[in-house]
């Protein structure tokens, strides 16, 4: 009532000028005018608004004390939000009188409208109901879509907001997560396995790397202790002989490079400490004998 009060004091009430009948029945007597769609629009929006701050309030004093997952919360909480939506929208549209056979034109345009221009929307609205009920992926996982690498920080109906490391919000249409390949690094659980590759001189005993890599795997704090420490002895190159320190972690598994850079530094140290020599490539040149001149002068 409030609103209609408000409405017929800016002017745009049921006896204003702008009250111009948008569809007639057979009698001529106007079923859907612009007072209606002001007066749907506004209640819709308001809908859309309470709706939004109902999710963060379920989401925030409810959800999360059942449940430490926020991927989960916000899933629930989102579904939630859509439903009351629907429901509400429902309730709003019969509520206001409006004959729902009038708003066929309407709808009409409308699929056509999605058939060619809001495809891609219909599309991304459609794929972001997929994710949330499947779940594929989720709020606080890390993620890899082509070349983009970050967390999720936001999935709403139209697309999903990943954080990179260098702290940039990347925005990825949803169907990108449906149609294309998206790799997970924390879908089943947050622990990951990190490759160390590293070379040493031929004259160096391939045991005694062995033993002195998971020595340095084990002093450090963040690598996990189960499964263990491995280290592989991968192959001959052209300068060194070359392992691969495979160690497995669950707190570096956004910035795994800043893990490789420590334990590097800490090889690097424990290698001087055991005159272990760290190979470079090297290349020895030949020189034949011949008589170079005598060719060049019957030439």
């Amino acid at each position: 009532m409030g609103l209609v009060l408000l409405l017929t004091a800016i002017g745009l009430g049921a006896d204003s000028d702008l009250n111009i009948a948008l569809t007639k029945d057979k009698e001529g007597v106007p079923t859907l005018r612009v007072f209606d769609v002001i007066r749907l629009i506004i209640f819709l929006s308001l809908l859309v608004f309470f709706s939004g701050k109902l999710k963060s309030i379920f989401v925030k004093q409810i959800l999360s004390k059942y449940s430490e997952d926020i991927g989960v919360s916000q899933s629930i909480g989102t579904i939630i939000q859509y439903f009351f939506i629907v429901l509400g929208a429902f309730i709003i549209i019969q509520g206001s009188g409006i004959n729902l056979g009038s708003l066929n034109v309407l709808a009409g345009a409308l699929g056509v409208g999605i058939g060619f221009g809001l495809q891609n929307i219909a599309n991304n609205f459609i794929s972001g109901l997929i994710i949330l009920f499947e779940r594929p992926v989720k709020v606080g996982d890390r993620i890899e879509v082509g070349n983009v690498a970050g967390d999720i920080v936001k999935i709403s109906s139209r697309a999903t907001m990943v954080n990179t490391n260098d702290n940039i919000s990347i925005i990825i249409p949803n169907s990108d997560l449906i149609n294309k390949q998206v790799i997970n690094w924390s879908h089943n659980d947050r622990r990951v396995r990190v490759h160390v590759p590293l070379g040493v001189s031929y004259n160096e005993d391939p045991a005694k790397i062995k033993e002195i890599l998971l020595e340095i795997a084990n002093e450090h704090n963040d690598i996990l202790k189960r499964p263990k420490p491995e280290v592989l002895f991968i192959g001959y190159g052209d300068s060194s002989i070359d392992f691969d320190l495979l160690i497995w972690t669950s707190s570096y598994i956004n910035r795994p490079i800043v893990l490789k850079s420590q334990l590097y530094y800490m090889i690097f140290e424990k290698f001087k400490e055991h005159n272990i020599e760290i190979p470079f490539p090297q290349r020895d040149l030949h020189i034949r004998s011949g008589n170079i001149s005598g060719d060049s002068n019957k030439a």
